[in-house]
């Protein structure tokens, strides 16, 4: 998903173009939680009525009511992802195992089509070993698709229907790519003038003091009358006084030349060189590797941490769900994903077993919506529970696209899908994340998903924010009930998810936005289908009574 762990970049541009100063960007983690802001750790487990925090309750729910009990069933949760790192500390026993392949025999022993698939599969690599990191967005891909047909055409006249379509979306790419593009060199323009204004500043500087690195308070503590030197010192305290690092700043450089040089590169096509296949054919399948890491577990490790992390061992988060494993499924890249790649990832894990199919990505456009479609159809009539993020872009998704939905192209709208929205720790008009895509008919429920503690790769923690991060919070309480409750089916526990979750009928919260001037309020119960926040407790107490009346 292109917006999730970003709300801190997303913020930088701004700052940096107003202030002349960047903000904070992800630095990859610490090593202990410690290091991290107390107020944030663990709160999506919290109870709004014995913590005063409205997290989803799940501490109250083992504490209360499944002290005495025992879970019937493991649950199974496919993590559709960047990535996961399956040797974190917190994460390493609940990792899938398919118990029919012998791992590393280079047999595909199960005869599923995947070889040495032990802990799930890399649709973003080949057999080699080679693996995709960053992709452009689909917009980029079907704008190269486009415009050697489309580029020189002033009038649909003579166009037929399904061209004149095809036309338009050609001049919507073209329009979306130009603004972005646009946009992402200015702000490389000014970080490339900061970068010069910031080398010669340095260079004075490790020049007096006769080093290269130096602490603010030596920075500070030069007394001089050379007016070069002044103003160098002057300058980098101002910007170290606004919150600038080099590391931030380094990070944010990096970040932007990922739009340029990846995202948004009409000749950049990693896909024919690495993958080799066909993106449109579907039964083009051969593909991919047992690699489930990948270069890029920054995003699947925390979304799989949040499910199933271990709890109460005393060494960082809290997972919610216990009697639960991951299966690894790579299909995300840094960039927009493949709508195959999404479809394939759907049907492995409803062949392998999975039960819950956790999907935190997103996009504006799907051009072979159909195979995610039928795919989702296949989980559906499996019974599994699909669960997908609402995206991070502050829009109506009633009114505006965000791919994958629930709606599919022949009109009907799957039974077993979930869409979820972010909310924030403070119940108060903040209560939804400023970045959290909302619609009263598309989005079904909201969770946690602002400043949370999460797992970061390599045994390491960061402070994230995303619906990507409150969709596995739903994934995860899903997981609990059911490992209690399996003889619910897949819609009955959406519908039990839905009428327990929490109502706040009376508060009222600002719309997501990304402009600070333009915040107006609407009822916290307008901008789902449930009007609810996702609780395990609640939930845990009315599959109780779904489950005895089905027994009857």
């Amino acid at each position: 998903m292109r917006a999730n762990l970003l709300r801190n970049l997303k913020a930088t541009a701004a700052f940096f173009l107003l202030s002349g100063s960047l903000a904070f960007a992800q630095d990859g983690g610490v090593t202990s939680v410690s290091e991290l802001d107390k107020a944030y750790h663990n709160w999506y487990n919290l109870d709004a009525r014995q913590d005063k925090v409205p997290g989803v309750s799940v501490n109250r729910a083992y504490n209360e009511l499944l002290v005495s009990k025992k879970p019937k069933k493991k649950v199974v949760v496919a993590v559709i992802d960047s990535g996961t790192d399956i040797n974190h500390e917190e994460l390493k026993s609940r990792i899938w195992v398919n118990k029919n392949e012998i791992p590393g025999n280079g047999i595909d022993d199960d005869n599923n089509g995947y070889v040495d698939d032990v802990h799930g599969w890399g649709f973003l690599g080949n057999a080699a070993g080679e693996n995709i990191e960053f992709e452009t967005y689909e917009y980029v891909r079907l704008l190269r698709k486009l415009a050697p047909k489309y580029e020189n055409v002033t009038s649909v006249q003579g166009l037929s229907e399904a061209e004149q379509q095809a036309y338009n979306t050609y001049l919507t790419t073209r329009q979306n790519y130009e603004k972005e593009l646009d946009d992402r060199l200015k702000v490389k323009e000014n970080l490339d003038a900061f970068a010069e204004v910031l080398a010669h500043c340095e260079a004075i500087i490790g020049k007096h003091l006769g080093k290269d690195t130096y602490t603010v308070q030596e920075l500070k503590a030069i007394q001089t009358k050379d007016q070069d030197l002044a103003r160098a010192r002057n300058w980098l305290v101002l910007k170290y006084n606004q919150g600038f690092t080099p590391e931030s700043f380094r990070g944010y450089q990096a970040h932007i030349d990922k739009f340029v040089n990846y995202h948004l590169n009409l000749n950049f096509d990693p896909r024919a060189a690495v993958v080799q296949d066909n993106p449109e054919d579907i039964t083009d399948n051969k593909y991919g590797n047992n690699d489930v890491i990948g270069p890029r577990a920054d995003h699947g490790t925390p979304v799989s941490g949040i499910i199933a992390g271990i709890r109460g061992n005393g060494v960082g988060i809290d997972g919610i769900a216990e009697n639960v494993e991951i299966m690894v499924l790579r299909a995300v890249p840094s960039g927009d994903e493949y709508d195959k790649d999404i479809a394939l990832a759907i049907r492995y894990a409803v062949d392998n077993g999975a039960n819950i199919i956790n999907m935190s990505f997103g996009k504006d456009f799907s051009p072979q919506k159909q195979f995610v479609d039928e795919a989702v159809k296949y989980a559906e009539s499996n019974n599994v529970l699909l669960v997908h993020a609402a995206g991070n872009d502050s829009k109506d998704i009633d009114t505006e696209n965000n791919f994958p939905t629930k709606q599919h192209l022949d009109g009907t709208r799957a039974s077993t899908w979930l869409e979820v929205g972010a909310t924030s720790k403070n119940l108060d008009k903040t209560f939804v994340g400023e970045f959290s895509n909302y619609g009263k008919k598309n989005v079904d429920i909201f969770a946690p998903g602002v400043d949370l503690v999460l797992l970061a790769p390599d045994n390491k923690y960061d402070i994230m924010d995303g619906t990507s991060f409150a969709s596995p919070v739903v994934s995860g309480v899903a997981a609990l009930v059911w490992s209690y409750y399996p003889e619910l089916t897949a819609a009955e526990l959406k519908e039990v998810l839905l009428q327990s979750s929490v109502k706040y009928p009376k508060l009222k919260v600002y719309y997501p936005t990304e402009d600070p001037k333009g915040k107006k309020t609407a009822k916290f119960a307008d901008l789902s289908a449930s009007g609810g926040l996702v609780n395990a407790y609640e939930a845990l107490k009315l599959a109780e009574k779904v489950a005895q009346k089905k027994s009857l």
